[in-house]
């Protein structure tokens, strides 16, 4: 399987925008990095009339749209894929960040807003190795500014490199 680290926390503690400032600072570091976001609800990634779409609605299992730069594949699911099955849908890397899926058995980066209003993650999750957050929190863990982002990106480059 490939590495994986989960960037967990609750709606509206930073998630997407703490990957988006990592993407560039780990590729910067070598890394090829692939990210899984996971959406509770219901999503439509493809356009509504053009023929990907009106392919699926005709009843297709899968539809891939592909171009000389980029493939992008579309699947009607019976149940949620298994991280198993997630991961095997991607081209090999080296680091998947996943996220959400917070519920999953894999190591975690949680990044946590105490002004969110819910509690941490960590109190309930070994897998948690650090805590990216606006505040200083009386916790055990490691704790990363939330917007150091340099610091954190090196600290998953660290994690990487001892392979845990």
């Amino acid at each position: 399987m490939q590495k994986v680290l989960g960037i967990a926390g609750w709606s509206g503690s930073g998630k997407t925008t703490l990957v988006e400032a990592l993407l560039p600072r780990l590729a910067a570091r070598g890394l090829r990095v692939s990210v899984i976001k996971h959406s509770h609800h219901d999503i439509e990634p493809d356009t509504p009339g053009k023929d990907s779409w009106r392919h699926r609605q005709a009843g297709a299992a899968e539809v891939m749209l592909l171009s000389p730069h980029r493939v992008s594949v579309v699947a009607e699911l019976a149940q949620e894929l298994s991280l198993e099955q997630q991961l095997a849908r991607l081209q090999p890397v080296d680091l998947v960040l996943l996220e959400g899926q917070k519920w999953l058995p894999v190591p975690k980066l949680e990044v946590h807003r105490p002004a969110v209003g819910k509690p941490l993650l960590c109190a309930d999750d070994a897998r948690v190795l650090a805590v990216a957050s606006d505040t200083l929190l009386d916790i055990a863990l490691p704790q990363l500014a939330l917007n150091d982002h340099d610091a954190i990106a090196d600290f998953i480059v660290r994690w990487l490199e001892e392979g845990k």
